[in-house]
């Protein structure tokens, strides 16, 4: 009798796991690529939002309507984008 025969079911598993793994680490899952959208989401929003904030303080320290909130928020915006970029582009 052969000696391989008993082991074969057991290497075919091993291969089968290992492909089936192999597959799995390629493809992203979906709770993965909503906590990717997530963190670019809150990486153009809370600079946008720190903007804001202290344009919001600063126009009622100096009483000027919102001569710097506006400012403040595209400044905050912009860098936000320009974070979120960055980050899109290391992953």
């Amino acid at each position: 009798m052969n000696a391989d025969k008993p082991e074969q079911p057991i290497v075919e598993a091993i291969r089968t796991r290992a492909e089936r793994r192999r597959l799995a680490q390629r493809l992203p899952s979906v709770a993965r690529n909503l906590g990717q959208i997530g963190v670019l989401g809150w990486q153009i929003v809370l600079p946008a939002l720190v903007g804001l904030a202290i344009g919001r303080w600063l126009d009622h320290r100096l009483d000027s309507g919102i001569f710097w909130t506006a400012p403040l928020l595209l400044v905050g915006l912009a860098l936000g984008c320009w974070s979120g970029w960055r980050w899109m582009h290391r992953q």
